[in-house]
């Protein structure tokens, strides 16, 4: 069986987090998401979170906290083939408030946790920014 595996981040700045749009097309469902992409040859996760943040956003200033790492798994359906999906999630701050869309994307918001958890297309995503939004709310008591 076919595999991919790709990274992401879960982007925040100042209380907000960074969600892109995108319209249905050939390959995709309509829907809210996380910046995400998959691993060229020989990069390390953090190297594939900046690089496709850079693509898809134009933000060029991230911080990894260190501590959130979240990784899911799914089949789907890629001509004709059953592909098993992996995603591996990283938790990054950014001043940065401009986003510039990469062609690949229609809209994008910076929305408080509620707000973000509700428009969040896919329940992999909504658990991921839970975790996220409880993994803030540890560090702010420490």
């Amino acid at each position: 069986m076919p595999s991919e595996t790709s990274a992401g981040a879960v982007i925040y700045n100042k209380g907000k987090f960074l969600l892109l749009y995108r319209k249905a097309h050939e390959h995709y469902r309509e829907g809210w998401f996380f910046v995400r992409g998959l691993f060229e040859p020989n990069e390390e996760i953090e190297q594939v979170v900046r690089r496709e943040v850079e693509e898809e956003t134009g933000i060029k200033g991230l911080f990894f906290v260190k501590g959130f790492k979240e990784t899911v798994e799914w089949f789907y359906s890629k001509e004709g083939k059953t592909v098993h999906k992996t995603a591996i999630y990283l938790f990054a701050e950014t001043a940065a408030e401009k986003v510039t869309i990469s062609e690949e994307h229609d809209d994008y918001a910076w929305l408080p946790f509620q707000e973000a958890y509700a428009r969040l297309t896919f329940e992999n995503d909504k658990q991921i920014i839970k975790k996220a939004h409880d993994f803030i709310e540890r560090k702010k008591r420490e």
